[in-house]
């Protein structure tokens, strides 16, 4: 789950990390009000969307007058901004975080990851701050340090030595490891999954101050984060990912054209993939679970085809603990209700499969039946550029 930056610098300060002054705004008043809370003469007003590269699609401004504050703030609410990491859709602008400018020196990039390769928490220090860190690690890779944290002895000062050195502030080593001991508390005590700093900043009074924030918290947590769930935003996810959380599915919209109904997560990615090996495109992750029953299958059906961007569907199921006759009143029960349009192609194999084709073939349905994966695909596959 990813929160906005003002939500995460609000955490920041709970946890004793250096973050500037500012506050939300959601209209230019709002905006104005915060400018004379927080005195000055310069503020920075950002976007709050949840992506990436915000400064450089323009939705990071340093204004030098509350006039500009009140236009750009008037400009950027309800506008749709694109960046790298919303794709071209966009994302539409709600909300802006309204922050006393900084008097920055230098900037460098902190962060906190989960290693899977290490199975440890892994924290990632560049000198090259403020800019994307994949470019630096692409270009420069001999730029990035990479340290493992173990879960039994925590920060310890070499981390803190290390990542100075990496900074070229050696003279800022305790900082540095005041710094990284409370990023990690706030890392392990909140479940996160990353917790970013780019950039973190030495001002040119010396003081290490984070400039940005971006936090990920690790959603198989969140039943023992009651507090962080409350932050959750859901006008920051696409509608049909918002339902199927309420209906228990895990979906994922992407951008091909081939809907995708499968009962768990790694052979749903094995489906993407084949129809991929084979020219097609998923429009979807969508894992119904091993306990769907009648309701959820109707559901993912519903939620498949509120995009409009599919031209055919393809139900892969094996069944264990689902049963596939389950499966196939489910299919029956969704497609009569919802009139469906376009090619369904079906390949039950497991408990009950012969119950769950005969279910199809008397369902008086237009769908095509596949025995093997391979054959569903190309199957499905074909019937995207016949229709």
């Amino acid at each position: 789950m990813n929160i906005h930056e003002y939500q995460a610098k609000e955490l920041f300060r709970k946890y004793g990390i250096p973050v500037g002054a500012g506050e939300v705004a959601h209209n230019t008043e709002e905006a104005i009000e915060i400018t004379k809370k927080l005195g000055g003469t310069i503020w920075v007003v950002k976007a709050q969307i949840h992506a990436g590269g915000r400064g450089k699609a323009g939705g990071v401004k340093l204004c030098k007058s509350k006039e500009e504050v009140r236009d750009y703030t008037n400009s950027l609410l309800g506008s749709t901004l694109v960046t790298h990491q919303t794709g071209p859709q966009g994302q539409i602008v709600r909300k802006v975080y309204v922050e006393s400018a900084a008097n920055v020196g230098r900037a460098f990039y902190l962060s906190f990851v989960l290693s899977r390769n290490a199975s440890q928490t892994c924290i990632i220090a560049s000198a090259e701050g403020g800019v994307e860190i994949e470019d630096v690690a692409e270009k420069h890779p001999e730029k990035i340090v990479n340290m493992t944290v173990s879960a039994a002895s925590g920060i310890q000062g070499y981390h803190a030595r290390q990542v100075a050195s990496t900074f070229g502030i050696p003279h800022k080593a305790k900082e540095i490891l005041e710094l990284l001991q409370k990023l990690y508390q706030f890392y392990i005590t909140c479940d996160c999954s990353l917790v970013e700093i780019n950039p973190l900043v030495i001002t040119k009074e010396d003081s290490l101050l984070a400039l940005d924030a971006k936090v990920s918290f690790d959603v198989n947590a969140l039943y023992r984060q009651a507090s962080i769930q409350q932050l959750h935003d859901p006008f920051e996810e696409d509608p049909s990912e918002t339902q199927a959380k309420a209906n228990d599915l895990s979906y994922v919209k992407l951008d091909g054209n081939i809907g995708c109904l499968v009962n768990g997560a790694g052979l749903a990615m094995a489906t993407m993939d084949i129809i991929k090996h084979y020219g097609g495109e998923p429009a979807n992750f969508l894992d119904v679970g091993g306990s769907a029953d009648k309701e959820r299958v109707t559901k993912a059906f519903q939620i498949i085809l509120k995009d409009e961007g599919v031209k055919a569907i393809l139900v892969n199921i094996f069944g264990g603990i689902m049963r596939c006759d389950i499966i196939a009143q489910g299919i029956v029960a969704a497609a009569s209700e919802m009139k469906l349009q376009v090619p369904l192609v079906v390949r039950l194999q497991g408990t009950n499969k012969d119950i769950g084709k005969k279910i199809l073939d008397e369902s008086g349905l237009n769908i095509i039946a596949a025995d093997g994966l391979e054959e569903a695909a190309q199957k499905v596959v074909s019937a995207t550029r016949s229709s």
